[in-house]
């Protein structure tokens, strides 16, 4: 009984790692553009069917589809950073939230034009089904905790860029306050492409993760985004380890719920984000301050 409670236990943690991935390119355009964008669900989605047509076209394994579509992903979202949402950043709060918006739909479209609605799947081998023993009769699947370790290493590589590095001070210092960076020569319009371009590149991580562990769909995007947003609310916006801590959150809920009815366990991970919103409004971890 123990270990089996155990073993959900682990299955949620890792579930997770790959919610983490979703909310992770998020929580970073929040915390540099105050930015809510919301087209971030299709954005892995489209990366998620980029990668597909590489696996079936070029003949690629996932992981190596993975490292053509990181470059890929980074140079569409400096492109879209500077084409679109550069244009509308200071035209207030909602016309950011109008164009995401209107770049959701667009991309659901044009996905159900050239893919039809039918769901989709990455084939990964015989990594879908291998486990590892942990002993005392645990076992966890590999890909699922391949998704949780590339999940902290993300985390980690993005933490120490932001904190430790000269470009790091650059994005906190526009952060804060973008017009006193403006006075000091700082170049913001490229800051935030750069940013924009970081977090699509988390976002073809977490396309390939998803789409070898379940199906995905045209209009999977929305799920993905509230995934994503719960993730990053409950860990506490612009905090990167809030955000896998908040991705762990979900997925332990989301388990547990699908251990009384498989019909609850959306809806558990739901209540537990209702729930600590009640609680704590600005998550369990605060934003960072800068060091």
């Amino acid at each position: 009984m123990v270990t089996g409670w155990i073993e959900l236990l682990l299955q949620g943690v890792l579930l997770g790692g790959l919610y983490a991935l979703f909310g992770v390119g998020l929580s970073l355009v929040f915390g540099v553009m105050r930015l809510v964008n919301i087209a971030h669900g299709d954005l892995i989605v489209l990366m998620a069917y980029v990668g597909l047509l590489l696996t079936d076209k070029l003949g690629l394994g996932p992981f190596t589809a993975l490292l053509v579509l990181i470059p890929l992903s980074c140079a569409f979202g400096f492109a879209l950073q500077a084409a679109l949402f550069e244009r509308i950043l200071n035209a207030g709060p909602l016309a950011p939230l109008l164009v995401a918006f209107g770049l959701a739909v667009v991309i659901q479209n044009s996905l159900l034009v050239g893919f039809g609605a039918d769901s989709q799947k990455l084939t990964a081998g015989g990594i879908e089904v291998a486990s590892l023993s942990l002993g005392s009769g645990i076992d966890v699947g590999v890909l699922p905790l391949l998704t949780f370790a590339i999940a902290v290493i993300t985390i980690g590589a993005l933490q120490l860029l932001v904190y430790r590095s000269s470009f790091g001070r650059l994005l906190r210092a526009v952060s804060d306050d973008r017009q006193a960076a403006d006075l000091l020569g700082v170049n913001t319009r490229t800051i935030y492409r750069i940013a924009m371009a970081i977090s699509m590149g988390v976002t073809a991580i977490a396309a390939i993760m998803m789409a070898m562990r379940a199906n995905f769909a045209p209009s999977s995007g929305p799920t993905q985004l509230i995934f994503a947003f719960e993730a990053v609310v409950i860990g506490g916006l612009g905090n990167l380890w809030g955000t896998l801590a908040g991705g762990i959150i979900l997925g332990v809920a989301q388990i547990a719920g699908a251990q009384i009815d498989a019909a609850w366990q959306v809806l558990f991970g739901h209540l537990a984000f209702l729930g600590l919103l009640a609680v704590r409004p600005n998550g369990l971890l605060q934003r960072m301050a800068p060091e």
